[in-house]
Formats: structure tokens, sequence, C-alpha cells
């Protein structure tokens, strides 16, 4: 069983930056693809990047296009740790962030959240104007 608990959401103004941690807890931290996803009212939950295992901090990673180059995901394996650094934020980047972890295939960063096994809580992020 794994634990995830998410954090570091808040208020921003466009432009600004946040970063959320998602520490977990239960099997070996190093053996699980961590993902971020967001949601915002009345939709899907959307897919916003994720890290595999290894060594490297933030070299294992996928992101969606709508993040790519302004978010950054990281993972601190001492701290059992990941980190999703959010760089020039935008009012559509507004929603509940959700960490989600599972298993590492070997093969491929899963994007649906289906694939995932265990969840976060959730932390909103608000973006203003």
């Amino acid at each position: 069983q794994v634990q995830l608990v998410d954090s570091g959401g808040g208020l921003v103004q466009a432009g600004g930056s946040l970063r959320l941690s998602c520490a977990a807890s239960g099997l070996t931290f190093n053996t699980l693809v961590i993902g971020w996803f967001r949601q915002v009212p009345r939709m899907d939950r959307e897919f916003v990047g994720a890290l595999r295992p290894g060594d490297s901090r933030t070299y294992y990673a996928g992101y969606a296009d709508s993040v790519k180059g302004r978010f950054t995901i990281s993972r601190d394996n001492a701290k059992n740790t990941v980190y999703l650094q959010m760089n020039s934020l935008k009012l559509e980047d507004m929603a509940v962030y959700y960490c989600a972890a599972t298993p590492w295939s070997g093969s491929y960063l899963p994007q649906f959240e289906m694939a995932y096994d265990y969840w976060g809580q959730g932390t909103q992020v608000t973006v203003s104007s």
C-alpha cells in the first residue's frame, strides 16, 4: 500500500511560480512512477506529467504539451518526495492538482488516470490575473 500526500497549492498571480510536493510512504519509493494530474470542475482529470524511477532527479520525465517548458517534475529519493515546479503560470493552469503513483512497468510513462493505483488528496492551485 502506498500513501500519497500532496501539498503546496495556493494563490499565485499569472506569470508567477509555485512548487507542489508529493510525499510518498509505503512501497519502495524508487520503484514508483509518480504522475501529476489536474482537474477543474465538470471536467475529467488531465495529465500534467510523470516521472519514472531513477537516480536522476529530473531526466526521466514526460509532460503534457500544455505545460512543457514551464513545469518540471523532480524527485528527492532521500525524502520520498516528488515535486512539481510550475513556472510562468497561466489562468488556465488553475485547478486541483493530484499526484498519483503506480509501480514502474519498465517501458513507458502512463498518461491515463486509470493506470495509476494510488492518489493524493489534491491541492488547489488558484491563478489570479
